[in-house]
């Protein structure tokens, strides 16, 4: 990977749907070198997936979370379940794995506090690896997600 690779990376983290013309223009290349550069990053692995940000609120869910949870055990089996529940729980967001006295940190996406609650009281504490459970609702977030410094 050169410089002109990470700067394609830096412009699609802004943008990821930059045309190759888009692209070309910004590195003073041709759009076929932009776009062949672009297809062999994301070949090679280096871009995992193109998506869209979608606006939380204005498709309903207003209320985002992070949950700790840590667990009663750490039992191969017990520990596999819980991670295959939370791959099937859309309203998980992402699933860190920590040190310290939680042992894994979600975040989380609801429409409500009592969609948060349901998933707290009827998802995650009843199952059986699950020791214990605490939120913390996010009241605002005053840095978005922002690209990684490349």
């Amino acid at each position: 990977m050169d410089e002109t690779d990470r700067e394609i990376l830096r412009l699609l983290q802004r943008d990821a749907g930059q045309t190759a013309e888009a692209l070309g223009r910004a590195l003073n290349l041709s759009a076929s070198q932009a776009g062949r550069r672009r297809a062999r990053l994301e070949a090679s692995g280096y871009i995992r997936a193109t998506v869209a940000r979608v606006d939380p609120v204005r498709v309903g869910l207003s209320v985002q979370a992070f949950v700790q949870v840590q667990m009663a055990s750490h039992a191969p089996e017990g520990a596999r379940a819980f991670l295959r529940l939370l791959e099937a729980e859309p309203r998980v967001a992402s699933v860190w794995t920590l040190t310290g006295e939680a042992d894994y940190l979600l975040r989380v996406w609801c429409g409500d506090l009592a969609a948060l609650n349901t998933l707290v009281h009827q998802v995650l504490l009843p199952h059986p690896a699950v020791a214990r459970v605490q939120s913390q609702i996010v009241m605002d977030q005053p840095k978005r997600d922002s690209p990684l410094p490349l």
